[in-house]
């Protein structure tokens, strides 16, 4: 599996399947696989982070850039990993833990007002003034039964996340 240009045997796939949680079935793998063949353009068995804004739908994607902040380019297995989130067999906790990583803007383990300010601004562009976004934070925060100096936690996320019908589905055309 490292180098791209040759085949995955079934023992590739169903690691791959073991290591996505299942996320995918085997003939979605295999597209996927050949997704990450034809990103791999120096055909090294690995995709730099920047290369990802080649794809359409992701350059255009407003947390893109904060999506690249999370990899540092990756493997076929984490290629899969990265988009088991949206596979909908993912479990809603795996998504949540997705999430968490996105608003994590700093990687500590911890969510602030600042950290979802930078999501929030990067989802809102020039649509929404910063005055604005920190009110409609502040009141998120304070309906949700936080304040502006709460720093979340997986579990807060877990918690207030956890009993929705959250939907994060990419569609792998599979060949």
């Amino acid at each position: 599996m490292g180098n791209t240009s040759s085949m995955l045997t079934q023992y590739d796939i169903e690691e791959v399947q073991q290591h996505c949680k299942h996320a995918f079935t085997q003939q979605e793998i295999v597209s996927l696989y050949q997704r990450f063949c034809q990103l791999d353009r120096n055909n090294c068995g690995f995709i730099p982070s920047d290369e990802f804004l080649s794809i359409p739908e992701f350059a255009v994607n407003p947390l893109s850039q904060s999506l690249l902040r999370m990899l540092d380019g990756f493997n076929f297995k984490e290629f899969i990993a990265f988009l088991s989130a949206f596979s909908p067999r993912s479990t809603l906790q795996h998504k949540i833990e997705f999430i968490f990583k996105v608003y994590d803007t700093d990687c500590n383990g911890k969510v602030s007002f600042d950290d979802m300010l930078t999501v929030l601004r990067d989802l809102t562009g020039q649509y929404m003034s910063e005055h604005q976004r920190k009110e409609v934070l502040a009141q998120v925060l304070e309906e949700a039964g936080y304040t502006k100096d709460s720093f979340l936690v997986l579990s807060d996320f877990m918690k207030i996340l956890g009993n929705s019908d959250l939907k994060m589905e990419a569609e792998v055309p599979v060949d």
